[in-house]
């Protein structure tokens, strides 16, 4: 207990979130004990995947500050997949559909750079209306329609599993947090993002470029966008048009859960991707207890709004 008391900033949000996580885990297996195995714990991780890629992409975008949000990602993701898809019908050689795939996502984050950096939109405006506006195109083009074709080349990629850890998540996602971790506390952009986050006039009075790096995440956010939208051909083998549905929800709850400030200038992305397996791990649970989907995307907005309240009550008791 003096240990936990101890504890500040990053390492007291792993330690909370590990225990949060354990208690998931162990209520589950009260409840259904015959649920979790070897199976489930590869579930776990390839539905993570996804969601991981997405939640790193909004935390940086949200840990520079400016009242920063990207709810666009959601769409992001389906757009991104399905124009891999149609570039690949129209004549894109096979083993070009992954870097299509992260172009396309980053073209579209630039669009939320530009407006948001460049011309001053709020930024909680301008990546709704262009979350709307991605996952219309997505559903219009396609008709609602799964695009089928993906190269087979990239299935194995997509479904392959190593000592029961889905490929994906091994050769993507724990790379990509462990570069991102890697940039925010050993490099100039990491204390230049902290700086914009913990206070922005300041940032730009010191010379700190706050426009160019905004803009510069959420290209970041987009291209991340962009390579879960790739696993999701990868694993599905089709390209759907609504594959990105409640991954602003989703991806937001992780950041918030995994402490990074909704102000921005405070948190990591450890506590990120430790959110993101407590996240999945609960809404697995749930599907294993035959918990409707609605009540599911209910109860990660429910804990949103838990996080965001003690966020605020923990500022104020500061």
């Amino acid at each position: 207990m003096n240990k936990l008391k101890n504890l500040q900033g990053p390492a007291l949000v792993l330690s909370l979130l590990c225990g949060l996580w354990l208690l998931v885990v162990l209520g589950f297996l009260v409840l259904k004990p015959s649920a979790y195995n070897l199976g489930t714990v590869t579930t776990v991780l390839q539905f993570s995947t996804i969601l991981a890629v997405v939640g790193l992409g909004q935390g940086l975008v949200i840990l520079a500050g400016g009242a920063g949000i990207d709810l666009s990602v959601g769409g992001a993701v389906s757009l991104s997949a399905i124009a891999g898809m149609l570039c690949i019908k129209l004549g894109l050689p096979s083993f070009l559909l992954p870097a299509a795939c992260i172009l396309a996502g980053a073209m579209l984050g630039a669009v939320n750079g530009i407006l948001v950096a460049r011309l001053g939109f709020l930024p909680f405006i301008a990546t709704l209306g262009t979350f709307f506006v991605y996952s219309g195109v997505a559903l219009a083009i396609t008709g609602g329609a799964a695009q089928a074709g993906v190269p087979s080349w990239l299935l194995p990629w997509g479904r392959g599993v190593f000592l029961g850890i889905p490929l994906p998540f091994l050769t993507l996602a724990i790379p990509c947090f462990a570069l991102a971790g890697l940039m925010l506390i050993a490099t100039g952009w990491g204390r230049w993002i902290y700086a914009m986050g913990f206070n922005e006039r300041s940032a730009r009075l010191v010379g700190i470029p706050v426009g160019r790096v905004r803009f510069i995440l959420y290209m970041l956010s987009g291209g991340l966008a962009g390579a879960a939208g790739l696993v999701s051909l990868a694993w599905l083998g089709s390209g759907r048009p609504n594959i990105g549905q409640n991954l602003e929800l989703e991806s937001l709850t992780a950041a918030m859960l995994g402490g990074i400030a909704i102000t921005g200038g405070r948190g990591g992305v450890g506590g990120v991707f430790a959110a993101v397996l407590l996240l999945t791990t609960l809404k697995t649970g749930l599907l294993q207890l035959n918990i409707n989907t609605v009540w599911q995307v209910g109860i990660v907005g429910a804990l949103l709004v838990f996080v965001l309240l003690a966020d605020r009550l923990s500022y104020r008791w500061r």
